[in-house]
Protein backbone atom coordinates (compact mmCIF):
# COMPACT_ATOMS: atom_id res chain seq x y z
CA UNK A 1 0.00 0.00 0.00
CA UNK A 2 1.66 2.90 -0.66
CA UNK A 3 2.78 5.43 1.79
CA UNK A 4 -0.43 8.33 2.81
CA UNK A 5 0.05 11.78 3.00
CA UNK A 6 0.09 12.98 6.59
CA UNK A 7 -1.47 16.28 6.97
CA UNK A 8 0.01 18.70 9.82
CA UNK A 9 -3.76 19.49 10.60
CA UNK A 10 -4.42 17.25 13.20
CA UNK A 11 -8.36 16.01 13.54
CA UNK A 12 -8.40 16.69 17.23
CA UNK A 13 -7.27 19.98 16.11
CA UNK A 14 -10.03 20.61 13.32
CA UNK A 15 -12.84 19.02 15.92
CA UNK A 16 -12.35 21.80 18.13
CA UNK A 17 -13.56 24.57 15.21
CA UNK A 18 -16.88 23.04 14.57
CA UNK A 19 -18.97 24.24 16.75
CA UNK A 20 -17.68 27.96 15.75
CA UNK A 21 -18.50 26.58 12.07
CA UNK A 22 -21.78 24.65 12.98
CA UNK A 23 -22.98 27.60 14.76
CA UNK A 24 -22.53 30.19 11.85
CA UNK A 25 -23.73 27.76 9.04
CA UNK A 26 -26.45 26.00 10.30
CA UNK A 27 -29.98 27.85 8.02
CA UNK A 28 -33.54 27.40 9.79
CA UNK A 29 -35.58 24.83 7.34
CA UNK A 30 -38.51 26.96 7.82
CA UNK A 31 -36.60 29.60 5.65
CA UNK A 32 -36.41 27.96 2.75
CA UNK A 33 -40.31 27.46 2.76
CA UNK A 34 -40.21 31.57 3.88
CA UNK A 35 -38.34 32.56 0.65
CA UNK A 36 -39.69 30.06 -1.27
CA UNK A 37 -36.90 28.72 -2.27
CA UNK A 38 -36.92 25.32 -4.33
CA UNK A 39 -34.32 22.68 -2.73
CA UNK A 40 -32.24 20.42 -4.93
CA UNK A 41 -33.72 22.84 -7.79
CA UNK A 42 -37.13 20.45 -7.22
CA UNK A 43 -40.91 21.91 -7.41
CA UNK A 44 -42.86 21.15 -4.03
CA UNK A 45 -44.40 18.67 -6.25
CA UNK A 46 -41.11 16.87 -6.36
CA UNK A 47 -40.89 17.40 -10.18
CA UNK A 48 -37.92 19.46 -11.41
CA UNK A 49 -37.35 23.13 -11.93
CA UNK A 50 -37.43 23.82 -15.91
CA UNK A 51 -33.60 25.14 -16.22
CA UNK A 52 -33.39 24.34 -20.04
CA UNK A 53 -34.07 22.92 -23.30
CA UNK A 54 -32.53 19.71 -24.83
CA UNK A 55 -33.20 17.38 -27.92
CA UNK A 56 -30.50 15.03 -26.55
CA UNK A 57 -32.87 12.85 -24.39
CA UNK A 58 -36.43 12.81 -22.04
CA UNK A 59 -37.47 10.88 -19.29
CA UNK A 60 -40.89 10.51 -18.89
CA UNK A 61 -42.57 8.81 -15.30
CA UNK A 62 -45.85 10.88 -15.18
CA UNK A 63 -48.03 13.79 -16.63
CA UNK A 64 -49.54 16.53 -14.97
CA UNK A 65 -53.45 16.86 -15.41
CA UNK A 66 -55.46 19.94 -13.66
CA UNK A 67 -52.13 20.56 -11.91
CA UNK A 68 -51.89 17.68 -10.14
CA UNK A 69 -48.54 14.44 -11.32
CA UNK A 70 -49.94 11.13 -12.32
CA UNK A 71 -47.85 8.51 -12.37
CA UNK A 72 -47.39 6.80 -15.77
CA UNK A 73 -45.15 3.74 -16.91
CA UNK A 74 -41.89 5.39 -17.76
CA UNK A 75 -40.08 5.73 -20.81
CA UNK A 76 -36.54 6.93 -21.52
CA UNK A 77 -35.99 8.42 -25.24
CA UNK A 78 -33.07 8.80 -26.69
CA UNK A 79 -33.42 11.62 -29.89
CA UNK A 80 -36.97 10.67 -29.28
CA UNK A 81 -36.20 6.53 -29.52
CA UNK A 82 -37.49 4.55 -27.02
CA UNK A 83 -34.17 3.01 -25.33
CA UNK A 84 -36.43 -0.37 -24.98
CA UNK A 85 -36.38 -0.15 -28.90
CA UNK A 86 -33.14 0.03 -29.87
CA UNK A 87 -32.20 -2.56 -27.29
CA UNK A 88 -34.64 -5.52 -28.50
CA UNK A 89 -33.45 -4.58 -32.11
CA UNK A 90 -29.90 -5.29 -30.99
CA UNK A 91 -31.03 -8.56 -29.29
CA UNK A 92 -32.82 -9.74 -32.00
CA UNK A 93 -29.93 -9.01 -34.73
CA UNK A 94 -27.49 -10.06 -32.11
CA UNK A 95 -25.19 -7.25 -32.11
CA UNK A 96 -23.83 -4.73 -29.87
CA UNK A 97 -25.15 -1.54 -29.63
CA UNK A 98 -23.59 0.87 -27.42
CA UNK A 99 -21.70 2.20 -29.79
CA UNK A 100 -24.84 2.71 -31.90
CA UNK A 101 -26.53 4.25 -29.06
CA UNK A 102 -23.63 6.73 -28.54
CA UNK A 103 -23.65 7.89 -32.18
CA UNK A 104 -27.14 8.71 -31.72
CA UNK A 105 -26.95 10.80 -28.57
CA UNK A 106 -24.05 13.03 -29.87
CA UNK A 107 -24.91 13.33 -33.57
CA UNK A 108 -28.80 12.79 -33.31
CA UNK A 109 -29.36 10.52 -35.61
CA UNK A 110 -29.46 6.34 -36.00
CA UNK A 111 -26.16 6.05 -38.13
CA UNK A 112 -26.40 4.08 -41.15
CA UNK A 113 -23.92 0.84 -41.76
CA UNK A 114 -21.50 2.50 -43.21
CA UNK A 115 -21.34 5.49 -40.31
CA UNK A 116 -21.42 3.06 -37.90
CA UNK A 117 -18.55 1.01 -39.13
CA UNK A 118 -16.17 4.64 -39.34
CA UNK A 119 -17.41 4.86 -35.83
CA UNK A 120 -16.42 1.90 -34.48
CA UNK A 121 -13.20 2.25 -36.16
CA UNK A 122 -12.67 5.86 -34.70
CA UNK A 123 -13.35 4.19 -31.11
CA UNK A 124 -11.26 1.52 -31.64
CA UNK A 125 -8.32 4.04 -32.79
CA UNK A 126 -8.27 6.39 -30.04
CA UNK A 127 -8.32 3.83 -27.17
CA UNK A 128 -5.09 4.30 -26.67
CA UNK A 129 -3.61 6.16 -24.10
CA UNK A 130 -0.72 8.93 -24.90
CA UNK A 131 2.92 7.85 -24.53
CA UNK A 132 3.85 7.06 -21.08
CA UNK A 133 0.45 8.55 -19.96
CA UNK A 134 0.03 4.89 -18.29
CA UNK A 135 3.50 5.30 -15.88
CA UNK A 136 3.66 8.76 -15.07
CA UNK A 137 0.05 9.47 -14.88
CA UNK A 138 -1.81 5.89 -13.51
CA UNK A 139 1.08 3.85 -12.39
CA UNK A 140 3.27 6.59 -10.23
CA UNK A 141 -0.21 7.84 -8.27
CA UNK A 142 -2.33 4.81 -7.49
CA UNK A 143 -5.77 6.06 -6.01
CA UNK A 144 -7.94 4.13 -3.51
CA UNK A 145 -11.05 5.09 -5.56
CA UNK A 146 -11.62 4.30 -9.46
CA UNK A 147 -13.79 7.27 -9.67
CA UNK A 148 -11.26 10.06 -8.15
CA UNK A 149 -8.40 8.47 -10.27
CA UNK A 150 -10.53 8.86 -13.39
CA UNK A 151 -11.46 11.91 -12.80
CA UNK A 152 -7.70 12.50 -12.28
CA UNK A 153 -6.86 11.45 -15.26
CA UNK A 154 -9.15 13.09 -17.55
CA UNK A 155 -7.89 16.44 -15.85
CA UNK A 156 -4.11 15.20 -16.91
CA UNK A 157 -5.56 14.68 -20.70
CA UNK A 158 -5.53 18.58 -20.94
CA UNK A 159 -1.63 18.67 -20.90
CA UNK A 160 -1.44 16.18 -23.78
CA UNK A 161 -3.83 17.88 -26.01
CA UNK A 162 -2.33 20.67 -28.32
CA UNK A 163 -5.47 22.42 -28.25
CA UNK A 164 -6.89 21.79 -25.39
CA UNK A 165 -9.31 25.08 -24.69
CA UNK A 166 -10.33 25.74 -27.82
CA UNK A 167 -14.66 25.36 -27.81
CA UNK A 168 -15.40 25.34 -31.10
CA UNK A 169 -17.72 22.57 -32.30
CA UNK A 170 -15.59 20.20 -34.12
CA UNK A 171 -12.74 20.45 -31.37
CA UNK A 172 -15.28 19.50 -28.78
CA UNK A 173 -16.25 16.91 -31.23
CA UNK A 174 -12.68 15.39 -31.55
CA UNK A 175 -12.38 16.04 -27.50
CA UNK A 176 -15.85 13.80 -27.07
CA UNK A 177 -14.52 10.79 -29.15
CA UNK A 178 -11.20 10.64 -27.94
CA UNK A 179 -12.50 10.83 -24.21
CA UNK A 180 -15.53 8.24 -24.99
CA UNK A 181 -12.27 5.66 -26.54
CA UNK A 182 -10.23 6.28 -23.36
CA UNK A 183 -12.54 5.69 -20.54
CA UNK A 184 -12.60 2.01 -20.20
CA UNK A 185 -8.87 2.00 -20.77
CA UNK A 186 -8.34 4.52 -18.43
CA UNK A 187 -10.99 2.49 -15.88
CA UNK A 188 -9.35 -0.58 -16.33
CA UNK A 189 -5.89 0.62 -15.63
CA UNK A 190 -6.66 2.90 -12.89
CA UNK A 191 -8.14 -0.83 -11.46
CA UNK A 192 -5.02 -2.66 -12.22
CA UNK A 193 -3.01 -0.40 -10.52
CA UNK A 194 -5.17 -0.42 -7.09
CA UNK A 195 -4.78 -4.19 -7.35
CA UNK A 196 -1.07 -3.71 -6.88
CA UNK A 197 -1.15 -0.80 -4.87
CA UNK A 198 -3.74 -1.60 -2.66
CA UNK A 199 -4.49 -5.64 -2.88
CA UNK A 200 -1.34 -6.71 -3.46
CA UNK A 201 -2.56 -8.60 -6.27
CA UNK A 202 -1.07 -8.77 -9.85
CA UNK A 203 -1.91 -6.69 -12.34
CA UNK A 204 -3.03 -7.77 -15.78
CA UNK A 205 -2.36 -4.93 -18.20
CA UNK A 206 -3.45 -6.19 -21.97
CA UNK A 207 -2.43 -4.95 -25.26
CA UNK A 208 -5.45 -2.58 -26.75
CA UNK A 209 -7.54 -4.63 -29.37
CA UNK A 210 -9.48 -2.23 -31.56
CA UNK A 211 -11.62 -4.11 -33.50
CA UNK A 212 -14.38 -5.28 -30.74
CA UNK A 213 -17.11 -3.28 -28.60
CA UNK A 214 -16.48 -1.34 -25.90
CA UNK A 215 -18.53 -4.13 -23.96
CA UNK A 216 -16.19 -7.33 -25.46
CA UNK A 217 -13.26 -4.35 -24.46
CA UNK A 218 -14.41 -4.27 -20.78
CA UNK A 219 -14.65 -7.88 -20.29
CA UNK A 220 -11.22 -8.84 -22.29
CA UNK A 221 -9.21 -6.24 -20.35
CA UNK A 222 -10.16 -6.75 -16.92
CA UNK A 223 -9.68 -10.78 -16.98
CA UNK A 224 -6.74 -12.36 -16.52
CA UNK A 225 -7.11 -14.77 -18.94
CA UNK A 226 -8.77 -12.12 -21.62
CA UNK A 227 -12.17 -14.39 -21.91
CA UNK A 228 -15.68 -14.00 -22.15
CA UNK A 229 -18.75 -15.07 -23.57
CA UNK A 230 -20.90 -13.67 -26.10
CA UNK A 231 -23.50 -13.64 -23.70
CA UNK A 232 -21.84 -12.44 -21.21
CA UNK A 233 -20.81 -9.20 -23.87
CA UNK A 234 -24.16 -8.95 -24.64
CA UNK A 235 -25.32 -8.32 -21.16
CA UNK A 236 -22.51 -5.51 -20.21
CA UNK A 237 -23.37 -4.11 -23.62
CA UNK A 238 -27.09 -3.42 -22.98
CA UNK A 239 -25.65 -2.08 -19.40
CA UNK A 240 -23.86 0.65 -21.09
CA UNK A 241 -26.84 1.05 -24.01
CA UNK A 242 -29.26 1.85 -20.17
CA UNK A 243 -26.90 4.01 -18.77
CA UNK A 244 -25.82 6.58 -21.35
CA UNK A 245 -28.02 9.14 -21.24
CA UNK A 246 -30.90 10.41 -18.83
CA UNK A 247 -31.66 13.82 -19.59
CA UNK A 248 -30.01 17.01 -18.65
CA UNK A 249 -31.33 17.53 -15.21
CA UNK A 250 -29.43 14.83 -13.81
CA UNK A 251 -27.18 15.39 -11.16
CA UNK A 252 -23.76 14.54 -13.29
CA UNK A 253 -25.34 15.53 -16.28
CA UNK A 254 -26.34 19.31 -15.27
CA UNK A 255 -22.98 19.34 -13.48
CA UNK A 256 -21.22 18.92 -17.05
CA UNK A 257 -23.61 21.74 -18.66
CA UNK A 258 -23.18 23.88 -15.79
CA UNK A 259 -19.46 24.06 -16.27
CA UNK A 260 -19.91 24.09 -20.30
CA UNK A 261 -22.38 27.04 -19.75
CA UNK A 262 -18.58 29.19 -18.25
CA UNK A 263 -17.08 28.38 -21.70
CA UNK A 264 -14.16 26.15 -19.82
CA UNK A 265 -12.74 23.52 -21.66
CA UNK A 266 -13.89 19.72 -22.49
CA UNK A 267 -11.35 17.97 -19.64
CA UNK A 268 -12.61 20.36 -16.91
CA UNK A 269 -16.55 19.90 -17.63
CA UNK A 270 -16.53 15.94 -18.10
CA UNK A 271 -14.17 15.74 -15.15
CA UNK A 272 -16.73 17.86 -13.10
CA UNK A 273 -19.46 14.84 -14.50
CA UNK A 274 -17.61 12.27 -13.02
CA UNK A 275 -17.26 14.16 -9.08
CA UNK A 276 -20.86 14.21 -9.40
CA UNK A 277 -21.42 11.09 -10.54
CA UNK A 278 -19.29 9.42 -7.83
CA UNK A 279 -21.32 10.64 -5.09
CA UNK A 280 -24.10 7.95 -3.28
CA UNK A 281 -26.92 9.98 -3.92
CA UNK A 282 -25.80 8.93 -7.63
CA UNK A 283 -23.95 6.64 -9.65
CA UNK A 284 -22.72 5.40 -6.51
CA UNK A 285 -26.09 3.72 -5.14
CA UNK A 286 -25.49 0.63 -7.21
CA UNK A 287 -22.83 -0.15 -4.35
CA UNK A 288 -25.17 0.76 -1.66
CA UNK A 289 -27.73 -1.54 -3.54
CA UNK A 290 -24.90 -4.50 -3.42
CA UNK A 291 -24.30 -4.16 0.16
CA UNK A 292 -27.69 -3.63 1.06
CA UNK A 293 -28.50 -7.02 -0.42
CA UNK A 294 -25.14 -8.51 1.05
CA UNK A 295 -26.63 -7.43 4.87
CA UNK A 296 -29.99 -8.93 4.06
CA UNK A 297 -28.66 -12.31 2.92
CA UNK A 298 -26.85 -12.62 6.13
CA UNK A 299 -29.75 -11.41 8.23
CA UNK A 300 -32.50 -12.83 6.91
CA UNK A 301 -32.67 -16.81 7.37
CA UNK A 302 -34.64 -17.26 3.50
CA UNK A 303 -35.02 -14.03 2.26
CA UNK A 304 -37.03 -15.43 -0.48
CA UNK A 305 -40.13 -15.79 1.97
CA UNK A 306 -42.45 -12.72 1.69
CA UNK A 307 -43.02 -12.08 5.69
CA UNK A 308 -39.13 -12.74 6.73
CA UNK A 309 -38.49 -10.19 4.15
CA UNK A 310 -41.23 -7.93 5.04
CA UNK A 311 -39.85 -8.01 8.63
CA UNK A 312 -36.39 -6.62 7.40
CA UNK A 313 -37.77 -4.08 5.54
CA UNK A 314 -39.55 -2.61 8.27
CA UNK A 315 -36.59 -2.52 10.35
CA UNK A 316 -34.56 -0.80 7.19
CA UNK A 317 -37.34 1.87 6.84
CA UNK A 318 -37.24 2.53 11.12
CA UNK A 319 -33.36 2.68 10.76
CA UNK A 320 -33.10 -0.11 13.30
CA UNK A 321 -31.04 -2.34 10.28
CA UNK A 322 -28.75 -2.51 7.43
CA UNK A 323 -26.95 1.65 7.36
CA UNK A 324 -29.35 2.75 9.80
CA UNK A 325 -30.11 5.76 6.98
CA UNK A 326 -33.75 4.44 6.83
CA UNK A 327 -33.46 4.34 2.73
CA UNK A 328 -34.02 1.01 0.93
CA UNK A 329 -31.47 1.31 -1.58
CA UNK A 330 -32.67 0.24 -5.62
CA UNK A 331 -36.16 1.48 -5.11
CA UNK A 332 -38.17 4.69 -6.00
CA UNK A 333 -36.76 7.58 -8.23
CA UNK A 334 -37.06 11.33 -8.74
CA UNK A 335 -39.32 11.28 -12.24
CA UNK A 336 -40.01 7.53 -12.28
CA UNK A 337 -43.11 6.68 -10.67
CA UNK A 338 -45.02 3.21 -11.58
CA UNK A 339 -41.68 1.70 -13.58
CA UNK A 340 -38.19 2.56 -14.24
CA UNK A 341 -38.00 1.07 -18.27
CA UNK A 342 -34.05 0.58 -17.54
CA UNK A 343 -34.95 -1.32 -14.55
CA UNK A 344 -37.71 -3.54 -16.30
CA UNK A 345 -34.74 -4.54 -19.15
CA UNK A 346 -32.00 -5.28 -16.78
CA UNK A 347 -34.03 -7.57 -14.81
CA UNK A 348 -35.42 -9.17 -17.70
CA UNK A 349 -31.85 -9.78 -19.28
CA UNK A 350 -30.43 -10.34 -16.35
CA UNK A 351 -32.38 -13.07 -14.77
CA UNK A 352 -31.63 -16.08 -17.26
CA UNK A 353 -27.96 -15.15 -16.59
CA UNK A 354 -28.18 -15.09 -12.88
CA UNK A 355 -30.08 -18.60 -12.51
CA UNK A 356 -27.54 -20.02 -14.50
CA UNK A 357 -24.85 -18.58 -12.28
CA UNK A 358 -25.66 -19.75 -8.94
CA UNK A 359 -27.37 -16.15 -8.13
CA UNK A 360 -30.78 -17.43 -7.82
CA UNK A 361 -30.78 -16.66 -4.20
CA UNK A 362 -29.67 -12.98 -4.74
CA UNK A 363 -32.33 -12.47 -7.88
CA UNK A 364 -35.35 -13.44 -6.07
CA UNK A 365 -33.88 -11.27 -2.98
CA UNK A 366 -34.23 -8.23 -5.32
CA UNK A 367 -37.43 -9.02 -6.40
CA UNK A 368 -38.84 -9.53 -2.94
CA UNK A 369 -37.46 -6.02 -1.91
CA UNK A 370 -39.13 -4.92 -5.89
CA UNK A 371 -42.35 -6.11 -4.74
CA UNK A 372 -42.68 -5.70 -0.86
CA UNK A 373 -41.19 -1.79 -0.53
CA UNK A 374 -44.54 -0.48 -1.60
CA UNK A 375 -46.55 -1.74 0.98
CA UNK A 376 -44.14 -1.53 3.75
CA UNK A 377 -43.19 2.15 2.98
CA UNK A 378 -47.26 2.45 3.04
CA UNK A 379 -47.46 1.13 5.95
CA UNK A 380 -44.34 2.62 8.17
CA UNK A 381 -44.69 6.02 6.76
CA UNK A 382 -48.34 6.39 5.91
CA UNK A 383 -47.40 6.78 1.81
CA UNK A 384 -49.04 4.89 -0.48
CA UNK A 385 -47.19 7.10 -3.45
CA UNK A 386 -46.51 4.92 -6.71
CA UNK A 387 -42.49 3.66 -6.08
CA UNK A 388 -40.68 1.51 -8.56
CA UNK A 389 -37.55 -0.25 -8.92
CA UNK A 390 -34.81 1.79 -10.19
CA UNK A 391 -32.14 0.48 -12.49
CA UNK A 392 -29.79 0.30 -9.34
CA UNK A 393 -31.63 -2.44 -8.01
CA UNK A 394 -30.45 -5.01 -10.44
CA UNK A 395 -26.89 -3.38 -11.83
CA UNK A 396 -25.21 -4.62 -9.05
CA UNK A 397 -26.54 -7.76 -9.15
CA UNK A 398 -25.82 -8.09 -13.29
CA UNK A 399 -21.73 -6.81 -12.29
CA UNK A 400 -21.47 -9.16 -9.90
CA UNK A 401 -22.87 -12.61 -12.55
CA UNK A 402 -20.57 -10.84 -15.03
CA UNK A 403 -17.29 -11.31 -12.05
CA UNK A 404 -16.96 -7.57 -11.81
CA UNK A 405 -15.62 -6.23 -8.93
CA UNK A 406 -17.44 -3.83 -6.60
CA UNK A 407 -14.73 -0.92 -7.60
CA UNK A 408 -15.64 -0.57 -10.97
CA UNK A 409 -19.93 -0.31 -10.62
CA UNK A 410 -19.85 3.00 -10.73
CA UNK A 411 -16.66 3.33 -13.17
CA UNK A 412 -19.19 1.55 -15.76
CA UNK A 413 -21.62 4.03 -15.00
CA UNK A 414 -19.18 6.96 -15.92
CA UNK A 415 -17.45 4.78 -18.67
CA UNK A 416 -21.16 4.53 -20.20
CA UNK A 417 -22.21 7.83 -19.31
CA UNK A 418 -19.48 9.87 -21.41
CA UNK A 419 -21.68 9.51 -24.01
CA UNK A 420 -24.72 11.62 -23.02
CA UNK A 421 -21.87 14.01 -21.38
CA UNK A 422 -20.50 14.45 -24.68
CA UNK A 423 -23.44 15.06 -26.46
CA UNK A 424 -25.15 17.69 -23.27
CA UNK A 425 -21.52 19.30 -23.91
CA UNK A 426 -21.84 19.60 -27.71
CA UNK A 427 -25.68 20.78 -27.30
CA UNK A 428 -24.68 23.05 -24.56
CA UNK A 429 -21.38 24.38 -26.28
CA UNK A 430 -23.86 24.89 -29.49
CA UNK A 431 -27.03 26.47 -28.40
CA UNK A 432 -25.84 27.34 -24.32
CA UNK A 433 -25.70 31.32 -24.73
CA UNK A 434 -25.65 31.93 -21.28
CA UNK A 435 -23.81 30.98 -18.14
CA UNK A 436 -25.71 29.20 -15.67
CA UNK A 437 -26.37 31.73 -12.74
CA UNK A 438 -29.26 30.61 -10.24
CA UNK A 439 -29.68 32.57 -7.28
CA UNK A 440 -29.05 32.09 -3.29
CA UNK A 441 -31.21 34.54 -1.05
CA UNK A 442 -28.82 35.60 2.11
CA UNK A 443 -30.09 34.97 5.21
CA UNK A 444 -26.86 36.63 7.12
CA UNK A 445 -28.08 40.00 8.54
CA UNK A 446 -25.64 43.36 8.42
CA UNK A 447 -23.30 43.72 10.94
CA UNK A 448 -20.50 46.49 11.85
CA UNK A 449 -17.21 45.72 11.43
CA UNK A 450 -15.44 45.04 15.16
CA UNK A 451 -11.35 46.12 15.01
CA UNK A 452 -9.26 42.73 16.49
CA UNK A 453 -8.24 45.12 19.42
CA UNK A 454 -11.65 45.16 20.41
CA UNK A 455 -13.14 41.48 20.02
CA UNK A 456 -12.05 40.10 23.82
CA UNK A 457 -10.65 36.66 23.99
Amino acid sequence: MPANYISPISMEAISTLCDELNKNNRIDPSNFEKYEVKRGLRNPDGTGVMAGLTRVCSVEGYYILDGERVPKDGRLLYRGYNVEDIIESCVYDNRYGFEEVAWLLIFGSIPTPSQLYAFNEVIGECRTLPDEFVEDVIMKHPSKDIMNKMARCVMALYSFDENPDDTSEVNVLRQSLQLLAQFPSIMNTAYQVKRRAYYNKSMYIHPVRKNISTAEYVLRQLRPNKEYTQEEAHLLDICLMLHADHGGGNNSTFSTRVLTSSGTDTYSAIAAGIGSLKGPRHGGANIKVAHQMDYILENVADPTDEGQMKDMLVKILKKEANDNSGLIYGMGHAVYTLSDPRAKVLKRSAKKLAFENGFEKEFLTLENIEKLTPEVFAEVKGDDKAMCANIDLYSGLVYRVLGIPEDLYTPLFATARIAGWSAQRVEGVTTGGRIMRPAYKSVSKPRPYIPIDQRGE
